[in-house]
C-alpha cells in the first residue's frame, strides 16, 4: 500500500512508519520541516507530488504535555484548526480515493460521563484542556461531514497515553509516565530530589506503543467509525512511581508530592469494550515489563546526556 503519515517525527508517527515499512508498504512521512501544515498553499503543493495514496494517517497536532494547554488556548485553537482544515480540504480535493485515519484525544470526553465512543461529542471537556479537546472534536465532525456529502472513507481512533522506549525528547515537558521515569531515574543516579505533581492519587491509563499500533492497524480496515484504544484499566501516579522505584532501586518514601501543581483530570480511563469485541484475544505487553523496558531506555538516555 502507498501510505502518507503527517506528524511522522513524533513518538507515534516514527514508530508507525517503522512498523508499516517492515510490512512492505510504501510509506512517506511529513514533518513540520518538510511542510507547514498551517499554510494551505504549502499543503496543496508539497503533499501532492507523490501520486495517489491508499491510506493517510493524520497524526500531526500542535500541543504539548503538562500545563501547556493552560496558557496556549487561543494558539491551540487557531493552529490546530488550520492544520486539520487544510489536511481535510487537501484530502477532499486531491486524495478522495484514500482512507483518512485520524487521531482523537481522551481529553475530548466530558469527565462526568463514561469515556465511551457514543459520548465523544457529548458534554463539555475539562476546562484546562478545552481548546485542544474541541479542535479534536471538530476534526471528527469534519470526517463525518465529508463522508456524508462526498462519500470519503475515514477511521477515527482515540488513544490513551502512549508509552514505550524511543520517546522523542526535545526539551519540552514530557507526558506523565516519561516524566515520572526520568525524575526517579535521575533521583537514583544523581541523588536529585524527586518531586511529583499533585498528591499522587490522580489516576491514568497507559498503553504500550506497540500494542496501540497493533490494534490501530488491525482495525484500520473498518470504515467510518470511532474506536477507543487503551488498556481499559487505570493506576494512580503513586502506583506507577512504585513500579519505577522497584525497577531502579529508588526509595519510594523519598518522593515528594507538590499538591500546588497542575494535575489535570483526577481520573481518565477509556471504555475499550468495543476494541476488545473487535479484537478478541489480543495479547498486550504486561505493565511491569513495558515500564521496565521504558525505564531501561530512559536510563541510557540520562547516561548519554552526562557523557
Amino acid at each position: 500500500m502507498k501510505i502518507l503519515i503527517t506528524g511522522a517525527s513524533g513518538f507515534m508517527g516514527s514508530q508507525l512508519m517503522k512498523r508499516l515499512h517492515e510490512r512492505g508498504n510504501d510509506v512517506s512521512g511529513v514533518t513540520s520541516t518538510i511542510c507547514d501544515l498551517t499554510e494551505q498553499n504549502a499543503v496543496y503543493t508539497k503533499l501532492s507530488t507523490e501520486g495517489d495514496y491508499d491510506i493517510i494517517y493524520h497524526l500531526a497536532a500542535w500541543t504539548r504535555a503538562g500545563d501547556f494547554c493552560l496558557t496556549h488556548q487561543g494558539e491551540q485553537w487557531l493552529i490546530n484548526q488550520k492544520i486539520n482544515t487544510n489536511i481535510l480540504s487537501w484530502w477532499k480535493e486531491f486524495q478522495p480515493q484514500a482512507k483518512m485515519i485520524c487521531m482523537g484525544t481522551s481529553c475530548s470526553y466530558d469527565p462526568t460521563m463514561a469515556l465511551k465512543e457514543t459520548n465523544y461529542m457529548k458534554g463539555v471537556p475539562i476546562e484546562s484542556l478545552f481548546s485542544y479537546a474541541m479542535t479534536k472534536r471538530m476534526l471528527y465532525a469534519g470526517l463525518i461531514s465529508l463522508n456524508k456529502q462526498y462519500g470519503l472513507k475515514y477511521m477515527y481512533f482515540v488513544p490513551s497515553t502512549l508509552y514505550g522506549p524511543t520517546y522523542h525528547k526535545d526539551g519540552r515537558q514530557m507526558h506523565f509516565i516519561f516524566d515520572l521515569a526520568r525524575k526517579i531515574v535521575r533521583g537514583k543516579m544523581y541523588d536529585e530530589k524527586v518531586v511529583l505533581w499533585g498528591n499522587g492519587h490522580q489516576k491514568r491509563e497507559i498503553i504500550h506503543i506497540d500494542d496501540f499500533i497493533t490494534a490501530m492497524t488491525a482495525l484500520s480496515s473498518r470504515e467510518n467509525d470511532i474506536i477507543n484504544i487503551g488498556a481499559g484499566e487505570e493506576h494512580s501516579i503513586r502506583q506507577f512511581a512504585q513500579i519505577i522505584c522497584d525497577k531502579v532501586g529508588y526509595d519510594f518514601d523519598k518522593i515528594q508530592f507538590d499538591k500546588t501543581k497542575y494535575v489535570g483530570a483526577k481520573s481518565k480511563c477509556l471504555n475499550v469494550s468495543k476494541m476488545r469485541n473487535l479484537l478478541p484475544g489480543m495479547i498486550t505487553v504486561p505493565l511491569e515489563k513495558g515500564i521496565g523496558k521504558m525505564v531501561d531506555w530512559v536510563s541510557v538516555q540520562e547516561v548519554n546526556e552526562v557523557k
